[in-house]
């Protein structure tokens, strides 16, 4: 079964979301492998230095230190995760932190022909938020990626104060992705050691109270697995990854992307991306970099999304600066690239409620320092 049939999508809520059964009793084919975009060969660098295929143009959104166009708000340093919320006939695009002290999340509402409408902050006072993810509720899971470290959720469209959620464990928090078919929530952990987990709130939308579970499986690369309780959520005095016996280990987890039935998450210390088939409890690659012939077009996996058709997008922590995408047909290959900017890293990749609109952040921007950072907007002939 190939993955054009498993990873066919349909869009729901206002969020991309992949339709169909992703596994359908069937193993995940080989991992993808390097081939020709969809969207054709990246041309030369335009006037912000992105090199885009053609038809696709890029604008900047907002500067770290400086007021995002047409308004009072300073945009925070190191921008990070992020994601992006229907609100009324326009959008808004939220942003994490990555400092400490300080932290926080910002949001920038857009008009519905893209224009700017406001920016300001929904978190403030943390530590180093790094991913996250957005809830089917309309909120925004911003992570802190300390060790020990909470989750904060968060009000995109503000009028609400961000809650701490103790229960969703004690960690060094990376990335969060929202399962509604089994009513929990998938976290990565930013260890070489580290695990993956679920949250399970005793109320589906409340995440005030609930349980914290970890995968447990082997060494190896596939195959089935179960999930345990941790005993101890707050990891004091024992680290949570250390609290089960048998917790699968991953080296370095990043981002973390739901789509109907499936968790695709990623590990930066080996590039890999992961699939977990939710439906029938397994776990496979979608991509490893050790398993590419020839040279490997994605090194440095971070942040991860997908589309509405099927497509998955990977930016790139270093590396080439590049988001890529992997399609259906199993093809991973550029989609864009940073130039003059390799002190830096690619963050926060999210599409507008649409799917026309592809937002991203380049942590340090040309400067390499985290006051540097540029968040930007790409449109396109996006499929």
């Amino acid at each position: 079964m190939d993955r054009r049939t498993l990873l066919r999508a349909g869009v729901a809520g206002g969020a991309a979301a992949f339709s169909g059964s992703l596994w359908a009793g069937a193993a995940l084919a080989d991992p993808a492998q390097p081939g020709e975009s969809p969207y054709g060969p990246l041309q030369s660098a335009d006037a912000l230095g992105i090199q885009l295929p053609v038809g696709f143009t890029s604008r900047i959104v907002a500067r770290s230190r400086e007021a995002v166009t047409g308004t009072a708000y300073t945009w925070h340093d190191a921008p990070d995760g992020g994601a992006c919320f229907a609100a009324g006939v326009g959008w808004i695009y939220v942003s994490n932190s990555e400092i400490t002290p300080g932290g926080g999340a910002s949001a920038i509402r857009f008009n519905a022909d893209g224009s700017i409408a406001s920016a300001y902050q929904i978190l403030s006072g943390t530590r180093q938020n790094c991913a996250g993810g957005a809830t089917p509720w309309g909120t925004w899971l911003s992570c802190e990626e300390v060790s020990r470290g909470y989750v904060y959720e968060t009000y995109p469209a503000g009028g609400a104060s961000a809650l701490r959620r103790d229960a969703m464990g004690l960690f060094k928090h990376e990335a969060a992705a929202c399962d509604p078919g089994r009513q929990v929530i998938y976290l990565t952990e930013d260890e070489s050691d580290g695990c993956l987990y679920r949250f399970r709130p005793t109320t589906w939308g409340d995440l005030s109270a609930g349980t914290l579970e970890v995968l447990v499986a082997g060494t190896a690369t596939s195959g089935p697995v179960s999930w345990a309780p941790v005993p101890d959520p707050d990891g004091s005095p024992t680290y949570t990854r250390d609290q089960v016996s048998g917790a699968k280990r991953f080296n370095g987890g990043e981002g973390c992307w739901y789509a109907d039935g499936t968790c695709w998450f990623t590990t930066k210390g080996d590039n890999r991306v992961w699939a977990y088939d939710a439906v029938n409890e397994r776990i496979d690659l979608a991509y490893d970099d050790s398993l590419v012939s020839g040279t490997a077009p994605l090194t440095g996996v971070d942040n991860i999304t997908g589309t509405a058709a099927g497509d998955l997008y990977v930016a790139e922590d270093g590396g080439n600066m590049e988001v890529n995408i992997i399609t259906p047909d199993e093809v991973v290959a550029p989609f864009l690239r940073i130039t003059g900017q390799s002190r830096s890293e690619i963050c926060g990749p999210a599409f507008s409620p649409d799917g026309t609109r592809f937002y991203f952040s380049s942590q340090r921007g040309t400067s390499g320092s985290s006051s540097g950072g540029i968040t930007y907007e790409v449109r396109g002939p996006f499929r």
